[in-house]
């Protein structure tokens, strides 16, 4: 991408904007709990808006700035599991990498699957991105606590086969079902801005 053109006065102002309204909405969805030490996930919208609006750049800005501060929050106010992956140094740098990469990877993947399905359809580029934002963050979610469940397997008092179901169903299962009807219900919402914007563009 050219360095200029992504750093222009309209996307810096939109990554502004967008970067605050994560900010906010992941202040609220701390105080949203969905399980122990799980909250919902409010931020996706403005992450896939933000790289709808900016592109693939955009989005994994917003996505790792997404993952900073639950990384902060977690670490400053410790909740449900947090004080025992904090007291193995291996669980919690693994906790802190595997939160930048679902971040990123939340962020940087739906902008690329907008940017190539765009090309056929705004409204079908559109509705992806917000679908597989939600996939891709439970997915990663799921696989690192599995994975820190590994490292500190006696930070909860249940065997693996246990922990697997109670993680899936119970706390991802609910979390990853309000999560997708939000954006299913937000994306008429994101394609109408989407379009509204284009139309200026257009006009210019």
């Amino acid at each position: 991408m050219n360095e200029k053109k992504f750093f222009s006065t309209r996307n810096i102002t939109y990554l502004a904007v967008l970067s605050a309204f994560v900010i906010v909405f992941q202040m609220i969805s701390s105080f949203v709990p969905v399980s122990e030490g799980v909250s919902l996930n409010l931020t996706l919208v403005p992450i896939v808006l933000g790289g709808i609006l900016v592109g693939i750049y955009g989005g994994a800005f917003l996505g790792v700035e997404f993952a900073v501060i639950v990384v902060v929050m977690s670490s400053v106010m410790p909740t449900g599991l947090m004080p025992m992956i904090m007291s193995n140094g291996w669980a919690f740098a693994f906790f802190i990498f595997s939160t930048l990469v679902r971040g990123f990877a939340a962020g940087f993947l739906p902008a690329l699957v907008f940017k190539l399905v765009s090309k056929k359809n705004v409204y079908v580029a559109t509705f992806a991105a917000s679908i597989i934002a939600p996939v891709i963050n439970t997915a990663i979610f799921i696989l690192s606590t599995l994975a820190i469940f590994g490292m500190v397997p006696d930070m909860i008092d249940m065997n693996a086969l246990e922990f697997f179901k109670y993680l899936v169903l119970t706390v991802s299962g609910i979390n990853f079902l309000i999560e997708l009807a939000i954006n299913i219900i937000l994306s008429p919402a994101i394609f109408t801005v989407v379009r509204v914007i284009g139309m200026r563009r257009n006009s210019r």
